[in-house]
């Protein structure tokens, strides 16, 4: 019996335990169940609060119970939500309706490239596990909140490529386990001294922002740094000598700043280092010779400072070497000789300086090139001896050196050369036939030298060749017929050469041509009728050559043509009535030939110089210099005879007139009577009435009986706050009249209406609109101005006929009229003023396609003493980013609508999106890209695209070398305008600066300039 009390207790022991483990287990079961409904949640609740677009992406969220196997979760060993991956997904909506207290133990929050816009909720602090935050490129706003510095345990924080505002949160600083930190691409402010000062990190990201101040010397002090990305910012001051103690330094990129002083040499303590960006800065001084030190260097650029000097020998030691750009400095000597000797060298630019001597000695055997840009030196040397054969050429170009030899056969083996520029040196030989076999060729430029020998014919098979320039040079024989299958061809020039024989058709199938230049040859016979066919031609020349009879009809028949120089030869005959309808003609030189008769009808030739019509055989009109032609005399007796005819035939007509014209004054009183009797009720009643005088005879009563009491039938345009008449007053004038819209909306027209008035009263200037006078009552409140016959810019580029005149060098004068505009709103007139409305709708033309800003109702004068603050106003697609998030108003909004409507005028439509899904990225590699080796998905698209491909379609790619350059230079201040950064954009007293400067070799790159070169300022 004591034995089996004994085993009955054990038992009950033991029972005992098992209930209780079982209830532990249970516990804890419901415990795990109960945290994970928690987490399921929060995710759930979180969905519902994105846009219906977004719901798709989610489509298993709640499906299943387990958020574990939900598309972007992962759960750690336990079954808790560790990762929330949500990147690449296009999601929109905001993060303000997520629980972040239930996911605590979330180690990964990624949410990369998606739409998440609105603020970073300070409750984020409670994620205290997170070891990896990612939420760039979204449209987050607002400032950075300051509870990211209790996430203690995080190494990787990217918050680039957003909107936040305001300065760093100095609590990120003593996050110790920081790796990565990246705050690039948003609109962050002040001085990073303080920042920088606790941060132990090993990547720091802070380019694209507003920051400004010194680079502290304190940066010395964090030997960990292996990458610092500070560029385009508003750094001033020296680079410290400081930085050469970071010696695990790989990438320094300080790119597009303010620094100035010299180079410090202790840079050469970086033996680590991989890239070195200190371009688009003031840098001055000589490169140090420190710098041969950086044998890890793989990319080194300094191209548009103020460097002078030699290139040291040192550089012999950068053999790792793959890109070199010293562009745009006063560097002098000779070029680094040993620069390929690693041979993997693939973008060499040392163009715009002051080189001279020989080329590079290593460049003959470097066949890793992809670039080779020279141009614009004092270089001497052999093409055909010191240049190899370069498999991977895209684009070489030495041109404004002093090279001489021949063109080498070579150069037919770089079967990728889209681009061959040796313009302006001292080559000689002839051209050899090879280089029909170069067959990706888009630009042969061989102009400005001493080569002879004739036209090869193999030129022929070049099929995709968009320029050829063979001018000024020694080539003779006949032109062959073979350039008829360049169908692509725009720009031919040909000119200063000794080409003879006829003027055959050789030139008929190229439907393409844009600029065609035979002048300064042996060319005879007559001008061939088949140049009528090209309807692409803008500027012809045959001038110099002895070219025989009549000028043919046809070339009166050209519609787009602009330019005709077809002087100096032995042409007869009078010039062709046809000339009468050719309207895009603006210049015509026709002097010395034989020429006689009657000039055309049209502005070029009745506007032209009389040294563009001397030396003819009779030419006769009302230009310049010219006597009037004759007129055809009858007899006295024809002319009594017609005397009596017309007499018998107007006398009743006259009496007729006028009684037509006696019964119309007399309603007109009447009606006049009753408009006064009218405005004198009103004027009784006013608030306000003001009339500004127009040569004294503007009055109220005018306006109203001029637009019928504003009948629609005399409206020709309605926008926001008004609608707009055309008036022809009763002494013959012209004006437009902008009436306010009804008495409903008052309070907010008025305020447009007053600030329409107030802006314009402050400035006067040619290409702003004019205001004559206003009044403002109770029943009519309008603003009269100026009347222009061309209509809005809005409506030429949206119709293609009016688009299709509207010439590339009118769109020049466009551009520059806005600019100069905005440059003295800005800049010309105290207080300054802000437009905040520019757009194609507000950029009217006169009847010569010259610009005139208007529309003032949303402008602002920008007070000193005033923050500036303002309502949102403006034209989506126009207006600033920074609009979004904020309504500061200041100068830097004018100066990216101002580069919108710029990429308008060359695209011929607005850019859409085009902006913002291109212009995402940097100059330059760098970490905080997706890659340091490769450029992001969006710059790759950038550089895929050819400005050329980018420009108004209806138009024929510019012909002309200044139109070229024009073009070019607007869209490159186009792109710089539209920086997302504000501080980053030019003024428009910059901007003009630009356009009015002499702009060299920007032409050449047209044919070949991609869109992403072009924003980066890599040439």
């Amino acid at each position: 019996m004591i034995l089996s009390s004994n085993n009955m207790f054990s038992s009950f022991l033991l029972m005992i335990y098992f209930v209780t483990s079982f209830q532990l287990v249970v516990s804890a079961s419901y415990n795990h169940l109960d945290a994970y409904g928690i987490e399921a949640n929060a995710l759930l609740n979180w969905k519902t609060s994105l846009d219906n677009r977004s719901q798709p992406v989610l489509y298993s969220w709640g499906n299943v119970s387990n958020p574990c196997v939900w598309v972007g979760i992962g759960c750690d060993q336990t079954g808790r939500v560790s990762q929330v991956n949500l990147s690449y997904n296009g999601i929109i909506g905001t993060l303000q309706y997520l629980d972040f207290s239930s996911l605590r133990h979330l180690r990964k929050f990624d949410l990369y490239r998606n739409s998440f816009y609105g603020t970073i909720p300070s409750i984020i602090g409670n994620l205290s596990k997170l070891d990896y935050l990612d939420v760039s490129r979204n449209d987050f706003s607002g400032f950075i909140p300051g509870e990211i510095g209790l996430l203690t345990e995080i190494r990787f924080l990217y918050l680039d490529h957003n909107h936040f505002i305001g300065s760093i949160p100095q609590e990120i600083t003593y996050i110790k386990s920081l790796q990565d930190v990246n705050l690039g691409s948003n609109m962050l402010t002040g001085s990073i001294h303080t920042f920088i000062g606790n941060l132990t990190s090993i990547a720091l990201g802070l380019y694209s922002n507003q920051f400004t101040g010194h680079i502290p010397k304190s940066i010395g002090n964090f030997t960990k740094f292996e990458i610092i990305s500070f560029y385009s910012n508003q750094f001033s001051g020296s680079i410290p000598p400081e930085i050469g103690k970071l010696t695990s330094l790989k990438i320094l990129d300080l790119y597009g700043n303010n620094l100035t002083g010299s180079i410090p040499s202790s840079i050469g303590n970086l033996t680590k280092l991989n890239e070195l960006t200190l371009a688009g800065n003031n840098l001055s001084g000589h490169i140090p010779p420190e710098f041969g030190n950086l044998k890890s260097l793989v990319e080194l650029r300094l191209f548009m400072n103020n460097l002078s000097g030699h290139v040291p020998k040192e550089f012999d030691n950068l053999v790792n070497l793959q890109v070199l750009s010293l562009s745009v400095n006063n560097l002098t000597g000779r070029m680094p000789q040993n620069v390929c000797l690693g041979g993997l060298l693939r973008n060499l630019s040392l163009h715009t300086n002051n080189f001279v001597d020989n080329v590079p000695k290593s460049l003959k055997n470097c066949t890793s090139l992809y670039s080779l840009l020279l141009f614009g030196n004092q270089i001497t040397g052999n093409v055909t001896q010191d240049f190899g054969i370069y498999p991977d050429l895209f684009y070489v170009d030495v041109s404004y050196n002093n090279l001489s030899g021949e063109v080498s056969p070579k150069w037919a083996k770089s079967h990728n050369l889209v681009g061959l520029v040796m313009s302006h040196n001292n080559l000689s030989g002839i051209i050899p036939s090879q280089l029909g076999d170069a067959s990706q060729l888009h630009v042969l430029d061989l102009s400005s030298n001493q080569i002879s020998g004739e036209f090869p014919k193999s030129l022929g098979n070049l099929s995709f060749l968009f320029e050829l320039k063979l001018n000024d040079n020694e080539l003779r024989g006949n032109i062959p017929i073979e350039i008829n299958n360049l169908l692509e061809l725009s720009h031919l020039n040909l000119a200063a050469n000794i080409f003879n024989g006829v003027i055959a058709n050789q030139v008929e199938s190229l439907s393409k041509l844009q600029y065609l230049n035979l002048s300064k040859n042996m060319l005879s016979g007559s001008i061939p009728l088949q140049l009528g066919q090209l309807q692409s031609l803008e500027v012809l020349d045959l001038s110099g050559n002895m070219i025989i009879g009549n000028i043919p009809r046809e070339l009166g028949q050209l519609r787009r043509i602009e330019e005709i120089n077809i002087s100096h030869n032995f042409l007869s005959g009078s010039i062709p009535l046809s000339f009468d309808q050719c309207l895009s003609l603006q210049s015509i030189d026709v002097s010395f030939n034989q020429l006689e008769g009657p000039l055309p009808n049209t502005k070029a030739f009745q506007n032209a110089s009389f040294e563009a019509l001397r030396n003819n055989k009779g030419l006769c009109g009302s230009a310049n210099g010219l006597d009037s032609c004759p007129t055809i005399q009858g007899n006295d007796a024809n002319r009594r005879r017609g005397k009596q005819f017309y007499i018998s035939i107007i006398s009743p007509v006259l009496g007729s007139l006028l009684i037509l014209i006696v019964a119309f004054s007399i309603f007109l009183y009447l009606r006049r009577r009753k408009r006064v009797v009218e405005a004198g009720e009103i004027i009784q009643n006013n608030d306000l009435f003001t009339i500004w005088s127009f040569d004294g005879k503007m009055v109220y009563e005018n306006i109203i009986e001029a637009t019928e009491g504003f009948d629609a039938k005399h409206c020709i345009g309605v926008g926001g706050c008004g609608s707009v008449y055309r008036a022809a007053l009763s002494d013959g004038r012209v004006v437009a009249i902008k009436k306010l819209h009804s008495i409903e909306d008052r309070i907010e027209n008025l305020n447009s209406f007053t600030n329409e008035i107030q802006a314009l009263s402050e400035i006067r200037h040619h290409n702003i609109v004019k205001l004559y006078g206003f009044c403002s009552h109770t029943r009519y409140s309008f603003l009269v101005y100026e009347f222009f016959a061309g209509g809005s810019l809005a409506s030429i580029l949206s119709t293609d006929d009016k688009a299709m005149e509207f010439g590339w060098m009118k769109r020049v004068c466009v551009v520059k009229g806005v600019a100069n505009a905005l440059s003295y709103m800005h800049h010309g007139v105290s207080p300054p003023i802000v437009h905040r409305d520019i757009s194609s709708k507000n950029i009217l033309l006169d009847s010569d396609q010259e610009a005139h800003v208007s529309d003032f109702g949303t402008a602002r004068l920008l007070k000193p003493d005033s923050s500036n603050w303002t309502s949102f106003a403006g034209t989506f697609g126009y207006a600033a980013p920074e609009l979004a998030f904020t309504m500061k108003v200041n100068e830097k909004c004018d100066v990216y609508s101002f580069g919108v409507l710029a990429l308008e005028v060359i695209m011929g439509k607005h850019p859409g999106d085009f902006v913002s899904s291109l212009f995402t990225s940097s100059p330059s590699s760098s970490p905080f890209l997706p890659s340091t080796s490769t450029l992001s998905q969006s710059m790759s698209r950038a550089n895929s695209i050819l400005l050329k491909d980018m420009l108004d379609q209806r138009l024929l790619i510019p012909s002309n070398d200044n139109v070229a350059t024009e073009v070019v230079a607007i869209a490159k201040l186009a792109l710089d305008c539209v920086r997302r950064n504000p501080e980053s954009r030019p003024t428009m007293q910059q901007v003009c600066v630009q356009l009015s400067k002499e702009k060299k070799y920007l032409s050449k790159l047209l044919p070949v300039i991609s869109i992403g070169q072009l924003y980066n300022q890599m040439y």
